[in-house]
């Protein structure tokens, strides 16, 4: 198969030299001709346009910046695919705009996947890198090998748009947890704790041992909130107490105070005596889905393969 890559920034280029190294002949594109040098120097082909890419290619994948700059590669790849191509987004897009263009191709014949990336520049370099694609699985299937040249963790998640939802979801919780725990740890350094001494003693709580979304599995996936591991009303106790002291020592805690009242409604339903989690329950309700229900059987699966 003859492949193409368009976007050769901090994550295009790890990308696409790994698939270089592992023996794949590519045609690249990208604003700058100048990005692309070390891939030309190592056998690429430059494409003077999208078109021009598209028109030499069985498979196309973009590493691009906005949904509007891959809406824009996308006007020009289509007049150049042949029917039966496919186009791997590895952007970070929303969820409409790979819709939208999944309809656009498929009228065209040529399949399109949302299939964004985690893992970092570092990631993208060394290949220690997840991909998460949504769309048609036989697409997915018959060029998972030459996704796993690309990293690591490249994982059918559903329908089209299933990655991009997969990607949002992993980030926004990132970046949620990153400001809640800038919040904590200036409260313990302003409180007194050397900031070394405090950060080698939380990751050795229960928290800090396990994977940041492994505990997702033991109550919120299998709604199971009883009998408790850590009773709910010992929580709000905690979190009352970590913001007392933040007010003792003038540290503002928006997120964790948020949280408090989060813990606080779930103690006034009755379910203090429940699991610490139990309080999940309250954002499903107002999701307005029915509560989460999922086979333990399953989730150790999920969790078994690393």
């Amino acid at each position: 198969m003859q492949i193409g890559f368009i976007g050769l920034g901090m994550m295009g280029k790890g990308m696409a030299a790994n698939l270089q190294k592992a023996g794949h002949k590519i045609i690249v594109h990208d604003l700058m001709r100048q990005a692309a040098s070390n891939h030309l120097e190592n056998g690429a082909i430059w494409a003077d346009s999208p078109k021009a890419l598209a028109e030499q290619c069985d498979v196309v994948f973009t590493s691009l910046p906005t949904p509007a700059d891959v809406r824009a590669v996308g006007n020009g790849l289509i007049e150049g695919f042949k029917p039966g191509s496919a186009w791997f987004d590895l952007s970070t897009n929303a969820v409409d705009v790979v819709r939208d263009l999944a309809g656009i191709f498929k009228e065209k014949g040529v399949a399109f996947m949302d299939a964004p990336v985690s893992g970092g520049p570092h990631g993208a370099a060394s290949g220690k890198l997840a991909i998460w694609v949504g769309g048609d699985k036989a697409t997915f299937d018959k060029y998972a090998s030459v996704l796993g040249d690309m990293g690591d963790r490249a994982r059918y998640i559903g329908e089209i748009g299933a990655g991009s939802i997969a990607k949002l979801v992993h980030n926004a919780s990132s970046a949620a947890i990153a400001i809640v725990q800038a919040e904590t740890f200036t409260m313990g350094i302003k409180a007194g704790v050397d900031p070394l001494a405090l950060f080698e003693a939380v990751r050795q709580g229960a928290a800090g041992r396990s994977r940041t979304f492994d505990r997702l599995g033991g109550q919120f996936l299998t709604g199971a909130y009883d009998p408790p591991d850590f009773a709910l009303r010992l929580i709000h106790k905690d979190v009352s107490l970590a913001c007392q002291l933040a007010r003792e020592v003038s540290v503002p805690m928006r997120l964790t105070n948020m949280a408090l009242q989060e813990l606080t409604e779930a103690v006034n339903r009755g379910w203090g005596h429940r699991d610490s989690r139990v309080a999940a329950l309250l954002q499903q309700e107002r999701a307005g889905i029915e509560p989460i229900k999922v086979d333990p059987a399953k989730i150790k699966a999920v969790m078994d393969k690393g």
